[in-house]
């Protein structure tokens, strides 16, 4: 009879040798990881927890159960297997599934160690992670919101249905936060809305604006005499004076609850105040990882491969299935973070690299922007930009080697490691290590253990890699006179070889290093998505065609992919909403609006969100949105003549008070605050169905 448990810590015991090698090579290359604590699971705890979202623990919600399910059917059908997932936590948390091959547990290793080194070093995971000695403790904070809220559903003075209803409100909102600041930087008042029913004394807005509703007035009379300077004069208001985009920060501080019995709206239980805190700190926790997903798995994915290959972290025997199951990821059909995000970082590091290049080359005398290519002989700097081959080859066989450039100082070299590995081998380079000797460095398996970062950097340089060795033959002329610009006559060099000499092999990993600390998915895409990058990839855009009634191809300029890649990642590639009134036509109604950037909202899915949105305000919810309206006589003309035609931007405001979704014309005023100005997403030539 088959023991999962001891199945289980045999798997996690010969793992244990791994994670610690990987640990080490991490940091050798210049990573600095949160520690990692690493869990050996099997299918059905994996499936638990990707349903979760990678943690032990959640609140008791109906999604994790549809979540697990389709996990569950992916995972039978050989559609969606999980090798590991880890979270943003210090400790990091990775699991690992017992199933996997002895090459996959040690890609997910090392991929993991990569993914823990963006948590800790990157300023949008800081947003969350920041937050005093204790650090982000995501798994405690988690756990003990699924205990806060477990607890308020087992209670008796209240119905878990409504438990149930307010957890499904807020998480159909739980992406219209402030993405950009941290989690406690939007709070405006410490506990809810003020109470409808208060006495005068106290002469809050909200009571005020009860008895005006009471006095039935026109709209006339109330705009006249009941004006905002009146309003906000007798109580705090709820208009800020700019958009507000911490949506769900607003509704939580000014919100209220519909009862339907009383036909008004009604302050908020304590435990209700608690379900929405609990949430929307949670989607602050996830953020960080929306916001990166092609630059952390990008990055996870390049280290992964640096210590997988090229460091042959994988065995002889278990290359060619890590290589298997690296090019199965990589060639994901459909927009694919680990693939885009890889290409990108290798694309920084081989432009800082030429750079680094360049800039000595143009120091040669005799050497200028316009002679760079005739006068350069680019084949001799390929020669000259190869490893050294004692770093190259480093092991056992150049043992000896590295031994004089240890003797000589040479930073590439860990002289404290050749002289142990030496030392095993009585001084002979070309003995076998003694097999009792335990302070013996293992340079069989772990080379890399002979190098330092300077030496590895060497051992792993970006253009001596033969598919980047032709990088410095494609820069181009425009390129060098424009870095020419801001040499100064100093360091010149007599020759090729002195500039070579002074190249540094690390400044790719330094330029990648810099990036890792301040970009997201936006500003990475927009900074480094570059003509040259678009056209090896060959990337394109495609629009739909209401002429053709079919999509089409129709870009290949970088700066049409850049648009439509930013639309999909900038607020998560979902519609930026925010506040911008509380008391919306005096009435206490709340006013979203959507930044309409050329996209229309999904109907459908914006009423649906309104009514959500509703049971969180208490109140009427109103949203302003813009969308392109298109005429059929004028489409079907179009049509004929093989044209797009042209849609009218029309602004609209939709409606909800608990009822039916109504829709109105939107105020000029209004329209004017939400339309976006210069920005066209739209990448179709005027003559691309010619």
């Amino acid at each position: 009879m088959r023991d999962d448990r001891v199945e289980a810590k045999r798997e996690a015991e010969a793992l244990d040798e791994p994670a610690r090698e990987a640990r080490e090579l991490t940091e050798r290359l210049g990573l600095a990881p949160y520690p990692v604590r690493y869990w050996v699971v099997d299918h059905d705890q994996m499936n638990e927890l990707i349903a979760y979202g990678g943690f032990q623990r959640r609140y008791p919600h109906w999604r994790w159960g549809m979540n697990y399910e389709r996990q569950a059917k992916l995972d039978r059908h050989g559609l969606g297997k999980a090798f590991e997932i880890v979270n943003n936590d210090d400790p990091a948390h990775a699991f690992l599934q017992e199933s996997n091959a002895a090459a996959d547990q040690k890609a997910v290793i090392t991929h993991v160690e990569a993914h823990a080194d963006f948590f800790a070093n990157n300023e949008w995971f800081g947003l969350y992670a920041d937050r005093g000695e204790g650090g982000p403790n995501a798994a405690a904070r988690l756990e003990r919101n699924a205990d806060r809220i477990a607890s308020i559903a087992k209670r008796a003075d209240v119905d878990r249905d409504e438990v149930e209803r307010l957890v499904d409100a807020v998480s159909a909102l739980e992406d219209t936060i402030d993405q950009h600041s941290p989690v406690d930087a939007a709070r405006s008042v410490e506990e809810p809305g003020v109470a409808a029913d208060e006495d005068a004394d106290g002469d809050p807005l909200a009571a005020i604006e009860g008895r005006i509703d009471d006095l039935d007035l026109s709209e006339e009379v109330r705009r006249d005499v009941f004006d905002d300077e009146w309003l906000e004069a007798r109580g705090e208001g709820v208009e800020p004076e700019e958009p507000r985009p911490d949506v769900l920060a607003f509704l939580r501080d000014h919100g209220k609850r519909y009862d339907p019995e009383s036909g008004k709206a009604v302050d908020r239980e304590p435990w209700e105040t608690t379900v929405v805190d609990a949430i929307r700190e949670e989607a602050y926790y996830f953020a960080g990882q929306k916001q990166t997903k092609v630059m952390n798995e990008g990055w996870a994915t390049y280290w992964e491969s640096v210590m997988m290959g090229g460091e042959g972290f994988a065995g002889p025997d278990e290359f060619l299935t890590y290589a298997d199951h690296m090019s199965r990821v990589l060639g994901s059909p459909g927009l694919n973070p680990y693939k885009l995000g890889f290409e990108l970082w290798t694309h920084v590091e081989r432009r800082a690299a030429r750079r680094d290049v360049t800039d000595k080359l143009l120091r040669v005398e005799g050497v200028t922007p316009e002679n760079f290519h005739s006068r350069v002989d680019l084949d001799e700097v390929a020669g000259l930009l190869e490893p050294h081959p004692a770093i190259a080859g480093a092991g056992p066989a150049t043992l000896d080697a590295l031994a004089d450039l240890a003797a000589a100082g040479d930073p590439r070299v860990d002289g404290e490691t050749v002289d142990r590995a030496l030392s095993a081998r009585g001084g002979d380079p070309n003995a076998d290590p003694d097999p009792d000797d335990e302070d013996a460095p293992d340079i069989e398996r772990y080379p890399w253990k002979l190098l330092t970062r300077e030496g590895l950097s060497e051992r792993h340089y970006v253009l001596s890699r033969p598919e980047h060795r032709g990088a410095l033959r494609n820069v181009s002329r425009e390129a060098l006179t424009e870095q020419a610009r801001y040499l100064f006559d100093v360091d010149r060099y007599e020759t090729v070889a002195d500039a070579i000499a002074d190249v540094d092999r690390a400044a790719g990993w330094d330029r990648m290093f810099e990036v890792r600390e301040s970009h997201n998915d936006v500003t990475f895409i927009d900074a480094f998505l570059t003509d040259e990058f678009v056209r090896e990839g060959n990337y394109f855009t495609y629009e739909y065609s209401r002429a053709a009634e079919e999509y089409r191809v129709a870009s290949v300029d970088a700066g049409d992919v850049r648009k439509k890649l930013l639309l999909r990642f900038t607020n998560f590639g979902k519609p930026t909403v925010v506040v911008l009134d509380g008391n919306f036509r005096n009435r206490g109604e709340l006013l979203l609006g959507h930044r309409y950037n050329g996209v229309a909202l999904d109907r459908e899915r914006a009423t649906a969100t309104l009514e959500r949105a509703f049971e969180l305000w208490g109140r009427p919810v109103n949203l302003a949105t813009i969308r392109a309206e298109y005429d059929e006589g004028d489409a079907r003309r179009a049509k004929r003549r093989g044209e797009e035609p042209e849609g009218t931007e029309v602004g609209v405001r939709y409606q909800y008070d608990g009822g039916e979704v109504t829709e109105h014309d939107l105020d000029a005023p209004i329209e004017d605050r939400i339309a976006a100005d210069g920005v066209d997403y739209d990448t179709k030539p005027d003559d691309w169905l010619a």
